[in-house]
């Protein structure tokens, strides 16, 4: 019986110290993805990394990583004319099956799903928010983005007709969706009318409808889903051979 418990005692301990060591790799590990995930993607600030799964050291030898989630914060994305960015608020991606090479150099992860937020003001910022001619006499442009409810975007207009501004902004409701897994287009639903003076559809949609190419996620992840939120436009992102480094 002594021995019994000599030997429980030592498996108790061995188990601890195996717990420690994998606990301690692992949170080395996640420092140092960290790192290259902020040099690969020139970010300014380091991302959070965290490493699910247990035990990490058994991983490792296998060379392949069951769960990786990844958080960034303002995350400056190409706008898609090269030079203007859009800022992602938080951008949360979930990594599933990430394979790396033996050196450590390059990481690749089967497939990712996250979530990302586009606040109001950045993506304002593509419509059109000087006044433009929609009419003789009327012009009008977007002054501001909010959520409309259930999904939707209510865009607010201001309009000048024949050299006065209307008392109040008009507003419409707009559907939000991803077209070809990079853009971000608003389109409303309705039309507003400015004073009553009758303009052309194509006119009032040059000003209401818009749409913001988002280029150069990380790990090559894309637009999913969309859909207005109170603090901005929220959005799916899925990605199947993400890169996460080398």
């Amino acid at each position: 019986m002594r021995a019994l418990r000599i030997l429980l005692i030592v498996v108790v301990i061995l188990g601890g110290l195996f717990v420690i060591a994998d606990r301690v790799a692992v949170n080395f590990a996640e420092g140092e993805a960290a790192d290259r995930l902020k040099t690969t993607e020139n970010l300014s600030a380091t991302p959070d990394v965290s490493i699910k799964g247990f035990p990490f050291l058994t991983q490792v030898v296998g060379g392949s990583l069951d769960d990786i989630e990844v958080g960034i914060k303002n995350y400056d994305a190409a706008a898609g004319n090269g030079a203007q960015k859009i800022r992602i608020d938080d951008l949360q991606a979930d990594m599933q099956g990430v394979e790396f090479s033996g050196d450590y150099s390059s990481a690749t992860a089967t497939s990712a799903t996250g979530t990302a937020t586009i606040a109001y003001d950045e993506l304002l910022k593509t419509a059109k928010s000087e006044p433009t001619q929609v009419a003789p006499g009327v012009t009008a442009n977007v002054v501001g983005l909010s959520d409309g409810g259930n999904g939707k975007i209510k865009v607010t207009v201001e309009a000048t007709v024949l050299g006065t501004k209307l008392p109040e902004p008009v507003s419409v409701l707009s559907s939000v969706t991803v077209i070809d897994g990079d853009t971000v287009r608003v389109k409303a639903d309705g039309l507003p009318k400015f004073g009553g003076v009758q303009i052309a559809e194509s006119r009032v949609r040059s000003i209401t409808d818009f749409q913001q190419k988002i280029d150069g996620l990380p790990g090559g992840i894309q637009l999913d889903k969309v859909q207005a939120a109170p603090g901005g436009v929220e959005i799916t992102v899925k990605g199947s051979n993400v890169r996460l480094a080398g």
